[in-house]
């Protein structure tokens, strides 16, 4: 499977990834199957596989598409990699407000003591936060 990008033309290819004895069975949509002993060959593989077969330069501008398939808990890895990355998201929020609030109210004339204690962080952290 092929696909034409907006800048010259990009081939996509979409592999299912299926776990066997050995490590996964690539199965290339509409191309054929090759194996690689972890996930993190799987992508290589495909490459070599399609530069073996199809006389494409591995260097190639490719775009391979590497999908587990482990009978639904890979929708379960996905939603607890998607939590993770809304948890770093919000944290970096939580540092952008904390950062705000604590120069805030240093500006407003309040301690770095009292400023720790409405924030609940320690002094240390209040100037951490107010540093530039």
């Amino acid at each position: 499977m092929f696909t034409e990008g907006m800048v010259g033309m990009t081939q996509t290819y979409r592999v299912i990834a299926k776990p066997w004895r050995r490590g996964w069975e690539l199965h290339i949509g509409g191309v054929g199957v090759t194996q690689a002993r972890s996930l993190k060959e799987a992508e290589e593989a495909v490459r070599d596989y399609l530069s073996l077969l199809q006389d494409i330069d591995s260097k190639e501008r490719l775009e391979i598409e590497i999908i587990p398939h482990l009978n639904g808990v890979e929708e379960q890895a996905k939603q607890a990699r998607e939590a993770v990355a809304e948890a770093a998201r919000l944290q970096k929020v939580a540092a952008q407000e904390s950062r705000a609030a604590a120069r805030s109210l240093r500006a407003a004339g309040l301690s770095v003591a009292d400023t720790a204690a409405i924030l609940g962080v320690s002094r240390g952290r209040v100037s951490q936060l107010t540093s530039d």
